[in-house]
């Protein structure tokens, strides 16, 4: 790891978010963007790396769904150090900041989890917490431990509603809790997905009006469009001011449903939803007593049900250009942008711009790999043939 107090990167193509540029380079001082232009109009005296020939130089990902990595699963070890884990993990294949998911469990490991989160200092790339339940809908629990599943009680609200600079991303079901929770999440500053569900689409457009702005792993484990109850999916895909994460491994999804999901007015982001063997060294972990396999891309229980994934991000990426149809810089954008608009940390992160946070990927497009990452102006190397 290492970083000049002022130095510049500079790429034979260099995506800055929004618009392809060539021979463009970054000038970084500290842990921010200072200037952003043509490589040849740099000043004479600032060391350049240049990144080897074709190589792409773009704004980090950024994945508000990682369950584990490293070998780690969040909810087995709620801590500073397995945070550290499963961060240093997919920061290996470009996810440069993410949220640790802590799937349905008990309001003592929502506790715990939540005070590892806060002593995890914010530059680590650690944006905060996701909690994907546990208010979700019994019918539609998929690996989630049902027992556990349950309405929110006044602690809960104590917890996700506490005053914080850590974000919190929380994924519900809207039938499952009292109208109006919403609504007092979000003006406490908690981001709301729609996940798990059997809403409604009245439902679905009610939770919209509160302040939901999320659908999380659209399609899966929520009401299938249906021709007289069009349900969460229509109302995602119809709305203009929402995300919805994409889990793009060929199996969660079929990739000509997803396809035509990118035709919808809603932003795409991806979301690798990923399990312990990203970046670990096994591809068996247990969930919730139950043994789990790495199959390809995708993690199985026994009983073939889905249990997250085995996807890194640089693999959703490549996946998105190769089964979706879509240019690299609009898988980028998936990767990037549009999850840090969700957040609403677009004004900082997402962007290779003057004033953002420096961090940035560089990788090799043909066959798609991670060269390095830098995180707040800290280049890490990243072992361009290691498979997740």
């Amino acid at each position: 790891m290492s970083r000049s107090p002022s130095h510049a990167v500079a790429a034979d193509t260099l995506f800055d978010g929004r618009v392809v540029r060539q021979h463009w380079a970054v000038l970084v001082e500290g842990s921010r963007i200072q200037w952003v232009g043509p490589r040849g109009e740099l000043p004479p005296d600032v060391p350049v790396d240049e990144l080897p020939s074709g190589c792409w130089l773009a704004p980090g990902f950024i994945d508000v769904q990682v369950n584990g990595g490293g070998d780690v699963l969040f909810n087995d070890d709620p801590s500073p150090s397995a945070i550290n884990r499963i961060a240093t993990a997919h920061r290996r294949f470009g996810t440069t900041a993410l949220l640790p998911t802590l799937i349905t469990d008990t309001p003592e490991k929502m506790r715990m989890a939540w005070n590892a989160i806060e002593s995890v200092p914010p530059n680590s790339g650690v944006l905060g917490i996701h909690f994907e339940g546990p208010f979700l809908s019994p019918e539609k629990p998929g690996v989630h431990d049902r027992a556990m599943i349950r309405t929110p009680a006044v602690e809960d609200y104590d917890l996700l509603a506490s005053p914080s600079d850590r974000l919190r991303l929380v994924t519900l079901a809207p039938e499952q809790v009292r109208a109006g929770f919403i609504t007092d999440l979000t003006k406490a500053g908690v981001r709301v997905a729609l996940g798990h569900s059997m809403a409604t689409y009245a439902q679905t457009r009610a939770a919209l009006a509160e302040g939901l702005t999320g659908f999380t792993h659209l399609f899966n484990a929520m009401r299938p469009l249906a021709s007289r109850e069009p349900g969460p999916i229509a109302a995602a895909l119809e709305s203009p001011d929402v995300w919805f994460g994409m889990i793009v491994d060929g199996v969660h999804v079929d990739p000509a449903i997803l396809r035509l999901a990118l035709r919808g007015s809603a932003h795409p982001m991806l979301v690798t939803d990923a399990m312990p063997p990203v970046g670990g060294h096994r591809t068996a972990f247990s969930l919730f007593g139950c043994e789990a396999f790495a199959r390809g891309q995708t993690c199985m229980r026994e009983d073939g049900a889905l249990a997250g994934s085995a996807l890194a991000m640089i693999e959703a990426v490549d996946n998105c250009v190769r089964l979706l149809g879509v240019p690299l810089s609009s898988a980028l954008s998936y990767a990037s942008y549009e999850p840090a608009n969700f957040l609403g940390l677009g004004h900082r992160l997402g962007r290779l711009a003057v004033g953002y946070q420096a961090d940035m990927i560089a990788l090799a497009p043909d066959p798609m790999q991670v060269q390095a990452t830098w995180v707040a102006g800290h280049r890490h190397e990243a072992a361009s043939n290691a498979k997740p």
